[in-house]
Protein backbone atom coordinates (compact mmCIF):
# COMPACT_ATOMS: atom_id res chain seq x y z
CA UNK A 1 0.00 0.00 0.00
CA UNK A 2 1.86 3.17 -1.00
CA UNK A 3 0.45 6.24 0.65
CA UNK A 4 1.64 9.81 -0.50
CA UNK A 5 1.45 12.55 2.77
CA UNK A 6 1.23 15.75 0.97
CA UNK A 7 1.58 19.97 1.61
CA UNK A 8 1.74 22.91 -0.43
CA UNK A 9 2.29 26.70 0.36
CA UNK A 10 0.84 29.20 -1.79
CA UNK A 11 1.17 33.41 -2.38
CA UNK A 12 -2.59 33.36 -1.13
CA UNK A 13 -5.88 31.82 -0.35
CA UNK A 14 -7.24 31.59 -4.18
CA UNK A 15 -6.43 30.36 -7.58
CA UNK A 16 -9.05 31.94 -9.35
CA UNK A 17 -7.71 35.05 -8.03
CA UNK A 18 -4.25 34.57 -9.54
CA UNK A 19 -2.60 32.73 -6.94
CA UNK A 20 -0.11 30.11 -7.73
CA UNK A 21 1.56 27.51 -5.56
CA UNK A 22 5.43 28.53 -4.49
CA UNK A 23 5.99 24.79 -2.71
CA UNK A 24 4.67 21.46 -2.81
CA UNK A 25 6.07 18.41 -0.45
CA UNK A 26 5.49 14.88 -0.54
CA UNK A 27 6.44 12.29 1.78
CA UNK A 28 6.35 8.42 0.95
CA UNK A 29 4.93 5.28 3.00
CA UNK A 30 4.98 1.81 2.10
CA UNK A 31 3.20 -0.72 3.75
CA UNK A 32 2.62 2.15 6.95
CA UNK A 33 6.45 2.52 6.91
CA UNK A 34 8.27 5.99 5.75
CA UNK A 35 11.03 4.92 3.21
CA UNK A 36 12.23 8.53 3.17
CA UNK A 37 12.11 8.74 -0.69
CA UNK A 38 10.34 12.46 -0.41
CA UNK A 39 9.63 14.71 -3.56
CA UNK A 40 10.40 18.47 -2.17
CA UNK A 41 9.98 21.43 -4.78
CA UNK A 42 10.25 25.32 -4.64
CA UNK A 43 8.29 26.86 -7.93
CA UNK A 44 8.55 30.16 -9.07
CA UNK A 45 5.08 31.56 -9.04
CA UNK A 46 6.04 34.58 -11.32
CA UNK A 47 4.55 36.50 -8.78
CA UNK A 48 4.69 38.29 -5.31
CA UNK A 49 2.58 36.71 -2.57
CA UNK A 50 0.36 38.24 -0.24
CA UNK A 51 1.52 39.86 2.74
CA UNK A 52 -0.65 37.35 4.73
CA UNK A 53 0.89 34.19 2.97
CA UNK A 54 4.55 35.60 3.19
CA UNK A 55 4.18 35.86 6.58
CA UNK A 56 3.29 32.40 7.06
CA UNK A 57 5.73 30.30 4.68
CA UNK A 58 8.38 33.12 4.37
CA UNK A 59 9.31 32.43 0.81
CA UNK A 60 10.55 35.60 -0.95
CA UNK A 61 10.01 36.42 -4.45
CA UNK A 62 13.37 36.85 -5.20
CA UNK A 63 14.01 33.28 -3.42
CA UNK A 64 11.29 32.03 -5.68
CA UNK A 65 12.49 33.15 -8.70
CA UNK A 66 15.33 31.11 -8.47
CA UNK A 67 13.47 27.58 -8.84
CA UNK A 68 11.69 26.05 -11.62
CA UNK A 69 7.76 26.68 -12.93
CA UNK A 70 5.64 24.26 -12.05
CA UNK A 71 5.12 23.64 -15.49
CA UNK A 72 8.69 22.48 -15.50
CA UNK A 73 8.54 19.95 -12.98
CA UNK A 74 5.06 18.70 -13.68
CA UNK A 75 5.87 15.27 -15.14
CA UNK A 76 8.37 14.55 -12.28
CA UNK A 77 5.38 15.37 -10.21
CA UNK A 78 2.92 13.63 -11.77
CA UNK A 79 4.93 10.38 -11.97
CA UNK A 80 5.69 10.36 -7.94
CA UNK A 81 1.92 10.92 -6.96
CA UNK A 82 0.29 8.71 -9.76
CA UNK A 83 -2.23 5.99 -8.39
CA UNK A 84 -1.06 6.46 -4.35
CA UNK A 85 -3.66 7.02 -2.38
CA UNK A 86 -2.36 10.78 -1.37
CA UNK A 87 -2.95 12.08 2.27
CA UNK A 88 -3.62 16.05 2.89
CA UNK A 89 -4.55 17.68 5.46
CA UNK A 90 -7.91 20.30 4.54
CA UNK A 91 -7.27 18.62 1.03
CA UNK A 92 -9.78 20.98 -0.27
CA UNK A 93 -7.60 23.56 -0.37
CA UNK A 94 -4.52 22.21 -1.75
CA UNK A 95 -6.90 20.22 -4.27
CA UNK A 96 -7.92 23.46 -5.94
CA UNK A 97 -4.63 24.82 -6.31
CA UNK A 98 -2.85 21.30 -7.65
CA UNK A 99 -5.63 21.48 -10.26
CA UNK A 100 -5.00 24.89 -11.41
CA UNK A 101 -1.14 24.16 -11.73
CA UNK A 102 -1.76 20.92 -13.76
CA UNK A 103 -4.47 22.27 -16.11
CA UNK A 104 -1.68 25.36 -16.77
CA UNK A 105 0.47 23.00 -17.42
CA UNK A 106 -1.84 20.86 -19.72
CA UNK A 107 -2.02 17.87 -17.75
CA UNK A 108 -4.48 15.49 -16.10
CA UNK A 109 -6.50 16.45 -13.08
CA UNK A 110 -4.92 15.54 -9.48
CA UNK A 111 -8.19 13.93 -8.87
CA UNK A 112 -7.83 11.38 -11.57
CA UNK A 113 -3.84 10.97 -11.19
CA UNK A 114 -4.24 9.40 -7.77
CA UNK A 115 -5.43 6.14 -6.55
CA UNK A 116 -7.08 7.81 -3.92
CA UNK A 117 -7.64 11.41 -2.05
CA UNK A 118 -8.35 11.27 1.84
CA UNK A 119 -8.56 14.03 3.69
CA UNK A 120 -6.82 13.88 7.41
CA UNK A 121 -8.48 17.09 8.83
CA UNK A 122 -12.21 15.28 8.08
CA UNK A 123 -10.82 12.23 9.14
CA UNK A 124 -9.53 13.98 12.51
CA UNK A 125 -12.73 15.63 13.00
CA UNK A 126 -14.68 12.53 12.97
CA UNK A 127 -12.46 11.02 15.33
CA UNK A 128 -12.12 13.73 17.69
CA UNK A 129 -15.55 16.04 17.59
CA UNK A 130 -15.72 19.19 18.98
CA UNK A 131 -12.08 19.66 19.51
CA UNK A 132 -9.33 21.74 17.76
CA UNK A 133 -8.08 19.52 14.89
CA UNK A 134 -5.26 21.67 12.73
CA UNK A 135 -1.92 20.30 12.70
CA UNK A 136 -0.31 22.00 15.47
CA UNK A 137 -3.43 20.65 17.80
CA UNK A 138 -3.27 17.21 16.76
CA UNK A 139 0.59 17.14 17.39
CA UNK A 140 0.25 18.39 20.49
CA UNK A 141 -2.90 15.42 21.40
CA UNK A 142 -0.59 12.89 19.99
CA UNK A 143 2.70 14.11 21.61
CA UNK A 144 4.48 14.50 18.25
CA UNK A 145 7.10 17.73 19.05
CA UNK A 146 6.98 20.27 16.69
CA UNK A 147 9.05 23.17 18.46
CA UNK A 148 10.62 23.76 15.41
CA UNK A 149 8.01 24.46 13.34
CA UNK A 150 8.27 28.48 13.16
CA UNK A 151 6.91 28.87 9.87
CA UNK A 152 4.80 26.54 7.74
CA UNK A 153 6.98 24.77 5.28
CA UNK A 154 5.31 22.29 3.10
CA UNK A 155 8.10 19.53 3.62
CA UNK A 156 7.92 19.80 7.69
CA UNK A 157 4.55 19.86 7.58
CA UNK A 158 4.50 16.90 5.60
CA UNK A 159 6.40 14.77 8.23
CA UNK A 160 4.73 16.13 10.81
CA UNK A 161 1.01 14.70 9.24
CA UNK A 162 2.54 11.51 8.04
CA UNK A 163 3.62 10.93 12.04
CA UNK A 164 0.17 12.28 13.24
CA UNK A 165 -1.71 10.47 10.51
CA UNK A 166 0.23 6.90 12.01
CA UNK A 167 -0.23 7.99 15.16
CA UNK A 168 -4.28 8.50 14.98
CA UNK A 169 -4.91 5.15 12.39
CA UNK A 170 -2.31 3.60 14.74
CA UNK A 171 -4.09 -0.36 15.41
CA UNK A 172 -6.65 -0.72 12.75
CA UNK A 173 -4.77 -3.21 10.79
CA UNK A 174 -4.25 -6.43 13.05
CA UNK A 175 -5.11 -7.54 16.25
CA UNK A 176 -0.97 -8.05 17.08
CA UNK A 177 2.09 -5.96 17.05
CA UNK A 178 5.19 -7.40 16.62
CA UNK A 179 8.69 -6.32 16.92
CA UNK A 180 12.13 -7.89 16.04
CA UNK A 181 15.12 -7.07 18.53
CA UNK A 182 16.48 -3.88 18.21
CA UNK A 183 13.10 -1.52 17.64
CA UNK A 184 12.92 -3.07 14.05
CA UNK A 185 9.34 -3.90 12.78
CA UNK A 186 8.66 -6.99 10.72
CA UNK A 187 5.42 -8.21 9.45
CA UNK A 188 2.74 -7.09 6.48
CA UNK A 189 1.67 -2.92 7.68
CA UNK A 190 5.27 -2.06 9.05
CA UNK A 191 4.14 -1.97 12.69
CA UNK A 192 4.59 -5.47 12.75
CA UNK A 193 1.36 -6.93 12.43
CA UNK A 194 0.99 -10.68 12.18
CA UNK A 195 -1.69 -12.93 10.87
CA UNK A 196 -4.22 -13.54 13.73
CA UNK A 197 -3.69 -17.01 14.98
CA UNK A 198 -6.42 -18.10 17.64
CA UNK A 199 -4.65 -21.47 18.07
CA UNK A 200 -2.07 -19.89 19.57
CA UNK A 201 -4.53 -18.51 22.08
CA UNK A 202 -3.59 -19.99 25.95
CA UNK A 203 -7.27 -21.23 27.60
CA UNK A 204 -7.46 -20.55 30.99
CA UNK A 205 -10.52 -22.41 32.88
CA UNK A 206 -12.59 -21.10 35.33
CA UNK A 207 -11.61 -22.38 39.34
CA UNK A 208 -14.07 -24.10 41.02
CA UNK A 209 -13.93 -20.73 43.70
CA UNK A 210 -14.78 -18.21 40.49
CA UNK A 211 -17.62 -20.33 38.85
CA UNK A 212 -19.39 -20.37 42.67
CA UNK A 213 -18.53 -16.94 42.95
CA UNK A 214 -20.05 -16.19 39.52
CA UNK A 215 -23.08 -18.32 40.36
CA UNK A 216 -23.74 -15.86 43.47
CA UNK A 217 -23.45 -13.11 41.67
CA UNK A 218 -25.97 -14.30 39.03
CA UNK A 219 -28.12 -15.08 42.28
CA UNK A 220 -28.25 -11.51 43.23
CA UNK A 221 -29.03 -10.25 39.52
CA UNK A 222 -32.14 -12.46 39.57
CA UNK A 223 -33.25 -11.10 42.66
CA UNK A 224 -32.80 -7.56 41.75
CA UNK A 225 -34.54 -7.95 38.72
CA UNK A 226 -37.40 -10.64 39.52
CA UNK A 227 -36.95 -12.43 36.62
CA UNK A 228 -33.81 -14.69 35.04
CA UNK A 229 -31.12 -12.09 34.28
CA UNK A 230 -30.21 -12.13 30.60
CA UNK A 231 -27.06 -14.16 30.54
CA UNK A 232 -28.54 -16.90 32.12
CA UNK A 233 -31.54 -16.72 29.62
CA UNK A 234 -29.09 -16.99 26.95
CA UNK A 235 -26.77 -19.69 27.85
CA UNK A 236 -29.82 -21.92 29.53
CA UNK A 237 -30.60 -24.60 26.85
Amino acid sequence: MRQIILDTETTGLDPLQGHRMVEVACVEMLNRGLTGRHLHMYLNPDRDSDPEALAIHGLTTKFLSEHPRFEDVADEFIDYVKGAEVIIHNAAFDKKFLNAELKRAGKPSFDSLCGKITDSLLFARELHPGKRNSLDALCERYGISNAHRTLHGALLDSELLAEVWLAMTRGQDALIMDFEEGGASSGLNGLGSQAFDATRLRVLLATAEELQAHEEYLDGLDKAAGQPCLWRAAVQP
